[in-house]
């Protein structure tokens, strides 16, 4: 926006020095007068012109001489063109649009095309030269060196300018005016000769006068193509224009300098009885204009290439060009004969007016896949901004072949010209849409490579990814067995949006699918099911996170729910990042999400058992009862218990130990963390930790964690009884009981490591047999022996 106010600003100080032509004034006039404007000039100007993508400090430079010339009021007035002693004229204008190009070339259609024609004849006796003002000239070296990105940019603007001709042409057609030869094709004509090294872009628009171009193309930052529409507002009949027209800025043509020795413009205005003219510059702060003949109603502009710009004279690298950037302007685009712009711009066309065939066709070209879309919305906008949106959903993504990160999908366009490929215009998370958004008034910065405005961007981007959910909600409920096939595909971008997008990660949510313990394996449900099936006085959501449905099920942190009766559904999640989207999304719909691994699960306080806590203890089934005859550590014996344990069987491995009743048939489980995902991630930040600081670190060492053991167990009972009598044995048993609790909770990456404990365990177990069968043995040969 700055930079805008800035071009405005220096074009209306800018002065044009006026000399006569020969004819009139003489060649020592018109040299002294051309002499004295030049030498106005700052040093810089006199110089080489820079290359056309300049460095940061180039740029920075320049913006300092803009700076400076803005400041300055400087310029010079001249004779005006008809003589010396008559009242100076008002000061022509270079105008920076695409006026020229829209003034631009006429297409071959009919016999009315400059293609291939012989070069228009020039009346040099006419020839008017102009020298700009220091300021604009300075203005000019910033614009066509400074401006953009990239020099093939040049191709997009002028093809622009030229469709804004061919729109103004068709409204005068339209709106009945008289123009000359009305039955030539709208159409933009290219040619490249790599020979000569040219470039030359035609239309059959609307064209430029002489007093056109000396105010569209001696004027930077003189927008024609939005005068023209303002003249169309203010007659009342703008006729479509709004949408039609492209130019902005009024700076496009000037692309051209980026790679030009110099360029020449033939013109023949629409309007009856105007005479053609060629208008020419090498962007050295001055131009000329002088009379053509046989120069066909629109504009032709000729480009003539610099030697390190030639590739823009090969035909198929400005195919590919225009292609890229303005394969869906609205009016035919040939290329040394050939058309390039075959596709229908279907997102600019309403629904109704599309066929099935023309959608798929679309999503091919713009995705470059095969497959047909599994779901498509086609839909527009009118808040914040105009937009119109097309976006497709294909039936697989590449990520899951490990192929990296795919780029974005959607391709933002400005009055159907390309802006920004792959962008930004949605979150990251929906890099697997592919489609268009299009608007005519998304704030874009004056070269219309990018955009600007970073609030209202992020608006549109909230209601586009609202839109797109809202979308999948709808097909959730319509479709449900075609959306489970597209959550099983693209299900993990979903879970990203919740991990990411804050904002939006409660609707988000809605998306979700999981299997539940209440529901056949391989039918899921959503978090809202599972909530509608919930006990009214349930106030948590469960769920655990397992490699598949059989682990999960066996898991020690679901034996609480077992012992339930299965009354308190869990959701299954089989995906590592869950633990994340979870710990993310924190609570749903009011209600808290809580792991099975949780400490401090009590399904009784939670609401979410029918049975009371004594009742639920009981029917925990007989594996406790059978604990030692049904014996039960007391509160003082797991006390003591817990500190053997901490001081003397597992030291540095343990920061608590207490007791638990959620368990029946495992003797101990470690809760830690809420989640074991984060319990991996922070045993890895530990470690990483501990080598910075020089210590070592075994590969499978693990941070201290909190175990909890069940009393009723009965190799917690019997490892109370033992660890002062055997304490070699109890200190095995312990280490075992620890690394199965490690195992269960995810954080054993070896299991290695127990093969020569469990091994001494083994013997010594055959060996008490085989003790206990000699000497039952004896005894029942005593026995025999007696009777």
């Amino acid at each position: 926006a700055m930079a805008a106010r800035r071009l405005a600003t220096l074009a209306t100080r800018a002065r044009v020095v006026t000399v006569d032509p020969p004819a009139a004034g003489g060649a020592r006039g018109a040299r002294a007068l051309t002499g004295a404007a030049t030498a106005t000039r700052p040093a810089a100007l006199a110089r080489s012109r820079p290359h056309a993508r300049a460095s940061g400090a180039g740029r920075r430079a320049r913006t300092a001489a803009l700076a400076r010339a803005l400041s300055s009021d400087t310029g010079a007035t001249g004779t005006s063109a008809g003589g010396a002693g008559g009242a100076p004229e008002p000061p022509p204008v270079l105008d920076a649009e695409a006026e020229v190009v829209e003034a631009g070339s006429t297409g071959g259609g009919a016999g009315a095309g400059v293609s291939g024609a012989a070069e228009p004849a020039v009346k040099a006796e006419t020839e008017e030269k102009h020298t700009f003002a220091a300021e604009t000239g300075q203005l000019l070296q910033i614009v066509a060196h400074s401006l953009y990105t990239d020099k093939h940019v040049f191709i997009r603007e002028l093809v622009s300018n030229a469709s804004d001709a061919l729109e103004k042409a068709r409204h005068l057609q339209v709106t009945g005016a008289e123009i000359v030869d009305p039955d030539v094709p709208l159409e933009i004509r290219i040619t490249t000769d790599e020979a000569a090294g040219t470039f030359t872009i035609e239309d059959s628009g609307v064209g430029l006068d002489r007093d056109e171009l000396v105010s569209n193309l001696g004027t930077i930052a003189r927008s024609g193509s939005k005068a023209f529409l303002q003249e169309a507002l203010a007659k009342g009949g703008a006729g479509g224009l709004e949408s039609g027209l492209i130019g902005q800025f009024g700076v496009g043509f000037y692309s051209s300098f980026m790679v030009s020795e110099d360029v020449r413009v033939y013109s023949q205005s629409a309007s009856p009885g105007r005479q053609a003219h060629i208008w020419k510059s090498a962007g050295d702060g001055s131009y000329s204009i002088a009379e053509a003949d046989a120069v066909p109603r629109g504009t032709r502009i000729v480009v003539k290439l610099r030697d390190d710009t030639r590739e823009f004279a090969v035909g198929k690298a400005v195919e590919d060009i225009i292609k890229k950037y303005s394969n869906f302007v609205q009016y035919p685009i040939f290329v040394n004969g050939k058309q390039v712009n075959t596709v229908k711009a279907v997102w600019a066309m309403t629904p109704s007016e599309v066929t099935e065939e023309e959608y798929d066709g679309f999503y091919r070209h713009i995705s470059h896949q095969f497959d047909s879309p599994l779901y498509r919305l086609h839909f527009n906008s009118d808040a914040p901004i105009s937009l119109q949106a097309l976006f497709y959903v294909g039936q697989q993504h590449m990520e899951k072949f490990n192929m990296g990160v795919q780029k974005p999908g959607v391709h933002l366009y400005s009055r159907k010209v390309l802006i920004e490929a792959e962008s930004a215009v949605m979150p990251l998370w929906l890099r697997f849409v592919h489609g268009v958004v299009d608007s005519e008034d998304i704030p874009l910065n004056i070269s219309r490579e990018s955009m600007q405005d970073s609030a209202l961007i992020q608006r549109i981007r909230n209601v586009l990814t609202r839109r797109f959910i809202r979308f999948l909600e709808q097909q959730a409920k319509k479709e449900p067995e075609q959306y489970l096939q597209f959550f099983r595909e693209f299900g993990r971008f979903l879970k990203e949006g919740v991990c990411t997008d804050r904002v939006l990660a409660p609707e988000i949510a809605k998306l979700l699918r999981y299997e539940s313990t209440t529901l056949p394996a391989g039918e899921m449900t959503s978090l809202d099911e599972y909530i509608s099936r919930m006990e009214p006085t349930q106030k948590s959501v469960y769920y655990i996170v397992a490699a598949n449905r059989a682990l999960a099920e066996a898991s020690p942190y679901m034996e609480a729910f077992r012992a339930d009766g299965g009354n308190t559904e869990v959701l299954l999640l089989y995906d590592g990042v869950d633990d994340f989207v979870m710990s993310n999304l924190h609570e749903y719909n009011g209600r808290k999400l809580v792991t099975a691994e949780a400490g401090s699960i009590d399904l009784a306080k939670d609401g979410a058992s029918s049975k009371k806590a004594d009742e639920a203890d009981e029917a925990k089934g007989e594996d406790g009862k059978a604990a030692a005859g049904g014996k039960k550590l007391s509160e003082e014996e797991v006390k003591e218990l817990g500190e053997w344990l901490m001081n003397v069987a597992l030291p540095d491995k343990l920061t608590k130990v207490s007791a638990t009743s959620r368990l029946t048939s495992t003797p101990a489980v470690i809760t830690d963390h809420e989640s074991a995902a984060v319990r991996r991630m922070m045993r890895f930040v530990e470690q990483a930790q501990s080598q910075a600081d020089g210590a070592a670190a075994s590969p499978t060492a693990v941070p201290k964690q909190q175990l909890e053991v069940n009393p009723k167990h009965p190799i917690i009972v019997n490892l109370f009884a033992a660890r002062n009598n055997d304490v070699e044995l109890s200190r095995s048993v312990a280490e075992q009981i620890f690394d199965n609790a490690l195992m269960a909770a995810g954080l054993l990456d070896d299991a290695r490591v127990m093969l020569p404990r469990l091994n001494k365990l083994l013997t010594r177990v055959m060996a008490s047999d085989a003790d206990a069968l000699a000497e039952a043995a004896g005894k029942a040969a005593g026995k025999a022996e007696a009777e």
